[in-house]
């Protein structure tokens, strides 16, 4: 199912002007011209502008007027445009289908690789708050197709439009959200036209001969009855291998095969130029001009290219080739410098070599996801949430570990459940308790082991817990803790178990 991104910049030329410039501040009104005639238009406004007034196609007469010290610089459509393709290749971080959708926006297809930030949502609000951190306004909204996308990020309150929901999503917005020119728009309400829904209703022959074939095709575009196509732009650095075929293909066995192929093509290349890939990205061309995506990395720089065609076998099974895919293309878009080094001399393989772990690395990453694949580290702490913390798999070790006498189970569950228990007295072990409906007896148990807050690193909030070591009769070791003394009503908590 295709999921397209539009990424909205409502202040574009001004956001832009002022990460290139570093000024005005922000708080300081600034806006683009253009020149019509002996004219001088506004041509766009930053947010502090628009909150004293000025609004695009004003007079910039009028506008001095209204704001004396208003800064003012000529538009430069190329320039916006040309930095408008940069910004859509950083995006391809995101997902290697990214087109930039002048003059404010962006295109992302994310089908196929959503997973690998943790679904849409959380993509999504990964996706503007790295570009608002860098000083860009942004909105953004997710749908089936491009059209629906572009209407809500722009005419809606963005978000994600769930699958197959366009039309209800899209129905209610202004006749502007269908792409059309100033005219068509104007046509259309002087006849009572105010909403998509609207114009959706009428009958499709009157409505071609008064408002033209391009309302009958954007409105078909945005209530997902007409495919648009969007052609990913490709990074003028990255390595490339492809295939066209005389006739489409379709054959899991031949599509596994052909990426085989263009993996062996890849390394060679970059061999040649001493780098390694770091993502790999690999997009299948339809016959009817539909397409899919699929996106891999990798732990560390590779030029293994059965290793990299391996991490795509199982997404390939993915894809629906439709009547027949007639071009696939695999692009490296990171990489990285890679030389090689000798591990075997005179025969004798060095002993002292640590075992490779990136390749099981990245098939685990490509299975499961990204976020999911980690190490744990060790943290300086007595309290257990913060003894570790989650590291790259392959990160370098840091030396730091774990007091030797200090006995932790191997597994915590979080949060700790809570137990009913039975004490004799206040700092004795429990001699039974009840954890998920089960009753436990205790045959053995030590502590109690007091673990308080860490005040020297800022806890505001006051701890107390006394820790037990319990076995059952069954030979089941438990870690257990009371989160205040039993004389202030304290509560018990399972947190652990031993191996």
């Amino acid at each position: 199912m295709r999921r397209v991104v539009s990424l909205y910049l409502p202040t574009w030329p001004t956001d832009r002007i002022r990460r290139k410039f570093g000024d005005p501040p922000r708080e300081k009104p600034l806006v683009t011209v253009i020149k019509q005639g002996s004219r001088r238009l506004i041509a766009s406004a930053c947010p502090t502008a628009q909150r004293v007034g000025l609004i695009e196609g004003m007079a910039v007469a009028k506008a001095q007027a209204m704001v004396p010290d208003l800064h003012i610089i000529d538009s430069d459509p190329e320039g916006e445009n040309a930095s408008l393709r940069q910004l859509a290749e950083w995006a391809i971080r995101f997902s290697p289908v990214v087109a930039p959708n002048p003059p404010d926006g962006i295109w992302i297809d994310i089908a196929g690789v959503e997973h690998l930030f943790g679904g849409e949502e959380a993509l999504l609000k990964k996706l503007i708050d790295r570009v608002e951190n860098n000083g860009i306004h942004a909105r953004a909204a997710i749908a089936d197709v491009p059209g629906a996308a572009w209407a809500v990020a722009r005419f809606g309150k963005g978000g994600i439009i769930p699958s197959g929901r366009a039309v209800d999503a899209v129905s209610t917005l202004p006749v502007q959200a269908l792409r059309l020119s100033p005219e068509t728009v104007s046509a259309m309400h002087r006849l009572g036209v105010e909403r998509v829904g609207q114009l959706a209703a009428m009958p499709r022959a009157p409505m071609v001969r008064r408002f033209g074939h391009e309302t009958s095709l954007r409105l078909d575009q945005a209530l997902g009855h007409a495919f648009e196509l969007i052609t990913p732009i490709i990074p003028d650095e990255a390595v490339i291998a492809s295939r066209a075929f005389a006739e489409p293909i379709g054959r899991l066995e031949d599509l596994q095969l052909v990426v085989r192929r263009l993996s062996d093509e890849l390394c060679q290349t970059l061999e040649k130029r001493g780098e390694g890939v770091r993502r790999l990205d690999l997009i299948f061309r339809r016959v009817d001009q539909k397409g899919a995506s699929l996106r891999v990395g990798t732990a560390k720089a590779s030029r293994d290219h059965v290793h990299l065609a391996k991490l795509f076998d199982e997404k390939i099974e993915t894809v629906d080739p439709g009547f027949g895919i007639e071009e696939i293309v695999l692009i490296a878009n990171h990489t990285e410098a890679l030389v090689e080094k000798q591990t075997v001399a005179k025969g004798i393989e060095a002993e002292d070599e640590s075992v490779d772990l990136s390749q099981l690395v990245d098939r685990l990453t490509a299975r499961i996801g990204e976020d999911r694949v980690y190490r744990l580290a060790p943290v300086h702490s007595l309290v257990p949430e913060r003894m570790t913390r989650k590291i790259s798999p392959l990160a370098p070790l840091s030396g730091s570990t774990w007091p030797e006498n200090l006995e932790r189970p191997t597994r915590l569950l979080d949060p700790p459940e809570s137990i009913m228990t039975t004490a004799l007295l206040p700092d004795h072990p429990p001699v039974s308790f009840i954890w998920r409906r089960i009753r436990y007896k205790v045959t053995k148990a030590d502590g109690p082991e007091r673990i308080t807050s860490e005040w020297w690193l800022g806890d505001e909030q006051k701890m107390i817990r006394d820790y037990y070591r319990l076995e059952t009769a069954e030979g089941s070791r438990f870690w257990i803790f009371r989160d205040a003394p039993m004389t202030e009503g304290g509560r018990w908590w399972m947190h652990g178990f031993f191996a």
